[in-house]
């Protein structure tokens, strides 16, 4: 360790192997960039598969500060910034990818692109949880699919992280909206202003039926992907309807979408991250969400329990157990 001011960080070392406390260097706020007390980090099932190695589209380089979502609170501006001053509570989906240092330890440097004043509606640990799920969310609805009042929108998996968000968008749109989810998850979805549908009570057609007349969606959103994206394919509106989805890794045949003359779009939110092109787009969107969380219209269903930074290991082993109870966050000590 040099001369300059330490921070305590957890560090990834090899993929797979347990998370490790350690003291290191604290960054400068270079140019456009910003200094971030961090004071909450989200996990997300992809940085749990970061930390297994099993994300080969978002491997960090080892040894890595691994956290994708963060909130806190601004140490230092570098030189170029005015959007933001010492003191100003933020929020952004940062880094932990690509080499780009992540929110597991004290402080970050940030491009000041890709963050925003965190909504004064909610405190750190929720704006912590929302940045890579409503980005997501709001890229492939707003963004690709261009979501106006008066359509109808499916999203598939509505009660899942990016899923319940994305319903509630479509809400903030006037869209008319319906969501697929298992019989436990009926109140969730029909809280967040969904119709539910049972994905496993009614086939593809029995639903495209009985809410379109069979005429299709005219946005599906897949947030599911494999067998789900292919039944999208065939729930979209002849002509117009639009599928978009941020799990389309797989092989899906494209007939089905075709003979509906429908049209697909991919989303792949680490991109700006990754390759440095589109980090503006990011703070924009977090702008965007924190308007509509403070007039009321996005909630973030965040897991109650509390894990700190020395127990970070814990929680990446709850989102693989399956265990988490909606977006877990890691508090980080001053």
């Amino acid at each position: 360790m040099s001369s300059r001011s330490a921070m305590t960080a957890v560090l990834l070392s090899a993929y797979g192997a347990p998370l490790q406390i350690a003291r290191i260097d604290r960054p400068d706020a270079g140019p456009g960039q910003v200094l971030v007390r961090i004071e909450a980090a989200g996990l997300n099932p992809l940085d749990a598969k970061i930390r297994a190695g099993k994300a080969a589209h978002a491997k960090a380089q080892l040894p890595a500060v691994l956290g994708i979502d963060m909130a806190g609170t601004v140490a230092a501006v570098g030189p170029g910034v005015s959007a933001f001053e010492v003191g100003d509570e933020v929020y952004g989906m940062t880094g932990g990818v690509g080499g780009v240092q992540g929110s597991l330890a004290q402080f970050a440097a940030v491009d000041a692109d890709l963050l925003a004043h965190k909504p004064a509606a909610i405190g750190m640990r929720t704006a912590a949880a929302l940045p890579l799920i409503f980005i997501t969310a709001w890229e492939g609805l707003v963004d690709r699919a261009k979501v106006r009042a008066g359509q109808k929108v499916l999203v598939h998996g509505g009660a899942g992280g990016v899923g319940h968000i994305a319903v509630q968008i479509a809400k903030a749109f006037d869209a008319d909206v319906y969501a697929t989810g298992s019989a436990e998850q009926h109140d969730a979805i029909a809280g967040y202003g969904a119709t539910f549908i049972d994905y496993r009570a009614a086939t593809v057609d029995e639903y495209v039926q009985q809410y379109t007349g069979g005429e299709g969606f005219d946005i599906v959103y897949d947030t599911v992907g494999g067998a789900t994206l292919d039944a999208s394919f065939t729930a979209a509106r002849r002509y117009h309807g639009h599928v978009v989805s941020c799990l389309g890794w797989g092989t899906h045949a494209l007939a089905p979408l075709s003979f509906r003359a429908a049209t697909y779009s991919g989303v792949f939110t680490l991109m700006p991250l990754l390759t440095g092109k589109g980090r503006a787009q990011h703070g924009k969107i977090m702008r965007e969400a924190a308007r509509l969380v403070d007039a009321g219209d996005i909630r973030v269903q965040v897991d109650p329990r509390n894990f700190a930074l020395e127990r970070a290991d814990a929680a990446y082993d709850l989102i693989d157990a399956g265990g988490a109870r909606g977006k877990l966050v890691i508090d980080i000590p001053a």
